[in-house]
């Protein structure tokens, strides 16, 4: 068991408190490693996932949910309702986006309740998270009030300015006004009572209301219908309508997200400023940083183990590791001049020169005794970073290096691109899928899967480590054949997405001669 998260899982499973629930969106294929990890550092149940989003409840604290690793953004969980219907009518599509809200106003007050008393009834997005402090020099408390005040008056006037001047053109219902939101068929028309009246009664009688804006994103077949402005628009004056809070796009009290696609809607409110996977320590970003930690993750690192990162370029993957299991000897090699120096800035940065060493080396003459490594984790840059040339004849040769340091029974964890996976052929393809799942229910119309938390814990009755036995519908296993690269078998696949390209992680594990078939 990873003694860095467990430890982390103790801490958070000792907490008493109210439980919230949660959503974490995650890197296509790290939906697997979010919800354990969930689970062992926050002792979270009712996980469940889609494609691109975690579902949990937990009561930990705010420390406690800044560490996840494996996540992107993290949200309070404000409304997850099924897919809007769509219709060829737009004033009915409109009203199916409007009962997000209007349907159960209450839940909106409560759950931003629930978020003002997490951030202990600091409202403001600037007390809640590191603003500028420069720019709150620059002006009196006085003068920045006046000017938010008018800022928000002149920007809730110029979008109902905007929308009247659409509907005179258009002829046709836009529902971005601010007007009574039950007229939503395409053959109504608004009353005669201004819009800005309204909104100066709005904004007189409820001077303690939230200010706001919407992030919204659509994607699927409503994506195609209406853009993600129009979307947020409609709620955006509804809410101005129903709840009375005030617009403000520059400083706003919190943010509001919204994905509509053919799968769900969702609403939530951002919990922190800065994404998960923005780590602070790392100065010059090499390998996406969750990915790093999932691959570190896989390799069952334990205290006194030697890890090696033979190609480790700016060294994410070997910092992603030590900042989670520090008490580990750690060494990162690299033949380029110039990774090896933005890897050594990074160690410096994050504080861990104590725990990672680096040396100037090739991957396939590693001058190290042969199995005196327990770990070897990497990144194999070919088909990423470089292009795949005739230099892919070196990957046996990397393959036998990594096999030859390391000892029987350790680990090797390994990043290959998906042009990668093709060449590579028989060294680590042919796999076979196993039966083992994680209780998972798939649609084949649309792909999603759905896992629901439905035995969140082990034998012991304590939540499930990260270290635990690794399953989920994006993993390929492989109990059933064994495919090998000399003595290295392959354990278990993931498929993941590094952004504009796809790859695979790979795993492992060096066998005993007498087991090889």
């Amino acid at each position: 068991r990873p003694s860095g998260v467990a430890g982390g899982m103790a801490e958070a499973s000792g907490r008493a408190g109210p439980s919230l629930r949660y959503f974490c969106t995650a890197g296509r294929g790290l939906e697997p490693f979010l919800l354990r990890e969930v689970r062992a550092r926050l002792g979270a149940t009712q996980v469940e996932y889609v494609s691109g989003k975690v579902f949990f409840t937990t009561n930990s604290e705010l420390s406690k949910l800044k560490t996840l690793k494996s996540g992107e953004r993290l949200f309070l969980l404000l409304k997850k309702h099924a897919p809007i219907s769509l219709s060829s009518n737009k004033g009915k599509v409109f009203h199916e986006i409007q009962k997000l809200v209007i349907e159960d106003p209450r839940c909106w007050l409560d759950i931003v309740s629930k978020w003002k008393h997490l951030h202990g009834n600091k409202v403001k997005q600037g007390n809640i998270s590191k603003e500028n402090p420069k720019s709150l020099k620059r002006k009196s408390e006085e003068e920045i009030s006046i000017i938010t005040k008018k800022q928000k008056r002149e920007q809730i006037l110029e979008t109902v300015s905007d929308e009247c001047h659409m509907e005179e053109q258009k002829k046709t219902v836009v529902l971005e006004t601010n007007n009574d939101m039950d007229l939503l068929s395409e053959n109504k028309t608004f009353p005669e009572e201004t819009s800005e009246s309204r909104i100066e009664k709005s904004v007189e009688s409820n001077k303690d209301s939230f200010s706001f804006r919407v992030s919204c994103r659509c994607s699927g077949t409503i994506a195609k219908v209406f853009t993600s402005q129009e979307v947020g628009r409609v709620l955006g004056i509804t809410l101005i309508k129903q709840l009375g809070w005030k617009a403000d796009l520059r400083n706003p009290d919190l943010e509001l997200f919204v994905h509509l696609n053919d799968i769900y809607s969702v609403v939530g409110i951002p919990i922190f400023r800065l994404p998960l996977a923005t780590r602070e320590y790392i100065q010059t970003a090499g390998l996406r940083s969750t990915v790093a930690w999932a691959m570190a993750s896989l390799a069952e690192i334990s205290a006194g183990a030697f890890v090696l990162d033979p190609m480790c370029g700016l060294g994410t993957i070997l910092l992603e590791a030590a900042k989670e299991w520090p008490n580990v000897h750690y060494l990162g090699a690299d033949i380029n001049d110039s990774q090896l120096q933005g890897a050594h800035e990074n160690i410096k940065s994050a504080g861990l020169m104590d725990k990672i060493e680096l040396l100037k080396a090739s991957v396939i003459a590693l001058p190290l005794p042969s199995e005196s490594v327990d770990i070897v984790i990497s990144d194999i840059p070919f088909g990423k970073k470089f292009k795949i040339t005739k230099d892919i004849k070196l990957l046996p040769n990397i393959l036998r290096e990594m096999e030859r340091v390391l000892h029987v029974g350790g680990t090797v964890v390994l990043l290959v691109s998906q042009d990668l996976h093709k060449h590579i052929g028989g060294c680590i393809s042919n796999c076979v899928e196993s039966d083992a799942s994680l209780n998972a229910t798939s649609d084949n119309k649309n792909g999603a899967a759905v896992v629901k938390d439905l035995n969140p814990k082990e034998k012991n009755g304590s939540p499930r480590s990260i270290s635990s036995s690794i399953q989920g519908v994006e993993t390929e296993h492989f109990n059933n054949k064994i495919t090998c690269f000399g003595s290295l078998a392959v354990v278990e696949s993931y498929g993941v997405s590094l952004g504009k390209t796809d790859a695979f992680i790979y795993k492992y594990r060096k066998i005993p001669a007498a087991g090889m078939q």
